[in-house]
């Protein structure tokens, strides 16, 4: 595990072979890394990265989990999608709560974008690094989008 420091915190990031298969936040001190993670993290928190293209493998999970994953995975930079909206496109639109236990679990958050999506109505619940980190997230991809699509 390398670590980079970003604005919500240190990110414990695991690589195995070329990789990435975990981020953790809140990580103690650890080795740095020449990894293209490393860069693509730094470019993302400094607004200029919104596509990952790093290889990212997800390992474990169920197979709700990992179609969970792919999905929220498709959510572009600076948009926002409800954990019903991804049960509904999953097939069953009961399992919003599901939805946010997946979510829960994904290995690679920042990476694959589980903080884009938000309760019913866009509130802000839920978010393994805490709510403060994921409004943190949504704030800055929110302002980076504004800048590009205003040119300011």
């Amino acid at each position: 595990m390398f670590v980079v420091e970003s604005p919500i915190g240190p990110l414990g990031v695991t690589v195995e072979g070329d990789a990435v298969v975990g981020v953790r936040f809140g990580a103690a001190a650890g080795r740095r890394a020449t990894h293209p993670a490393a860069a693509q993290l730094a470019a993302y928190f400094a607004g200029e990265l919104t596509e990952f293209t790093v290889p990212v493998r997800m390992p474990g999970g169920s197979d709700f989990e990992r179609s969970v994953w792919a999905e929220i995975a498709r959510i572009p930079y600076g948009e926002m999608v409800t954990y019903g909206a991804i049960a509904t496109a999953l097939g069953d639109p009961g399992a919003a709560r599901a939805v946010g236990t997946a979510c829960n679990r994904n290995p690679v958050p920042v990476i694959v974008p589980c903080h884009r999506v938000v309760g019913a109505g866009g509130r802000m619940v839920g978010f393994g690094g805490g709510l403060e980190r994921k409004r943190q997230l949504l704030e800055l991809e929110a302002r980076v989008s504004l800048t590009r699509a205003w040119g300011a």
